[in-house]
């Protein structure tokens, strides 16, 4: 069957697969629930919808939002739709973008307002995303019906209650905005891209 990826995004998924070993046994556990809920909804023929939520909705929600969806396109598994945001809204980090961009995404943006909207495209065979910050609960995401998803700890505890979610899963992951500004900003953000890609990778290839 044709690939539905872009070839360098094909090509890193298949590295992803050779680090899955690398992938903590207690990480597996937490992806193993988001490849549980998957398989539950498409058995059930219902749609699958993924909102990835941290505090700014600005690094990490973002890259995992795009992995997911570039996931479902590259394992074939339909009626996937992926969402990202926050407690509060500011931008889509234009240090994650970038990343993003190295990793083989095609960003552009729409608008050069405070808050950008970007147009993302992982594949030649896939609408684009239209990426922006905002809150988990802005009209541009489901409103109920949905997996929670928190990709930071701070989203987490603050926010005990995901409004319309029927399930919720912590992944955090640690924040590249750590480095902004040092010399090693774009190593990490580029480590986190790429962690953030294999692990989001390894619960969608789990999917029966």
């Amino acid at each position: 069957m044709e690939n539905q990826v872009y070839p360098e995004l094909t090509q890193r998924f298949e590295r992803f697969t050779n680090d899955f070993h690398n992938i903590p046994t207690e990480r597996k556990g937490v992806l193993h629930e988001i490849s549980t809920y998957i398989t539950e909804k498409l058995q059930k023929n219902e749609l699958v919808r993924l909102n990835f939520i941290c505090t700014h909705n600005s690094r990490r929600s973002h890259i995992s939002q795009l992995w997911a969806q570039a996931c479902a396109a590259y394992y074939q598994i339909n009626s996937v739709h992926c969402y990202s945001g926050g407690t509060e809204a500011t931008a889509f980090n234009p240090r994650a973008v970038n990343a993003m961009r190295e990793a083989g995404f095609k960003i552009i943006p729409t608008d050069q307002s405070g808050n950008p909207r970007y147009e993302v495209r992982f594949s030649n065979f896939h609408p684009a995303l239209i990426a922006f910050s905002k809150v988990y609960s802005d009209p541009f995401n489901p409103a109920s019906h949905f997996a929670a998803i928190m990709t930071c700890s701070q989203a987490d505890e603050n926010c005990p209650l995901v409004i319309g979610a029927e399930n919720r899963i912590s992944l955090p992951f640690n924040d590249p905005k750590d480095f902004d500004g040092t010399p090693m900003e774009a190593e990490k953000y580029r480590e986190r891209v790429l962690e953030i890609g294999t692990e989001i990778s390894y619960a969608f290839s789990m999917v029966v």
